[in-house]
């Protein structure tokens, strides 16, 4: 009897629009007006999950100044 295989659970690094939407808590129809890369595979168009968090790193955080200095 040979012992069954560890199942491997993960999200994948590439997210169609709803999923990527939702992965940083926005709509899709915002997502869609925001500058972030889609990457095309098999003709599909889909957003890399190190540019989502990239995206998400680069907004401001509450209570520290904007590079504008205000």
């Amino acid at each position: 009897m040979t012992a069954a295989r560890p199942s491997i659970a993960f999200p994948p690094r590439l997210l169609p629009a709803p999923q990527a939407a939702a992965y940083i808590g926005v709509s899709e129809s915002k997502l869609r007006t925001l500058k972030i890369p889609r990457r095309v595979l098999d003709g599909k168009r889909l957003y890399d999950g190190l540019a989502l968090d990239a995206f998400a790193d680069d907004l401001a955080i509450e209570g520290q100044a904007d590079d504008t200095g205000w």
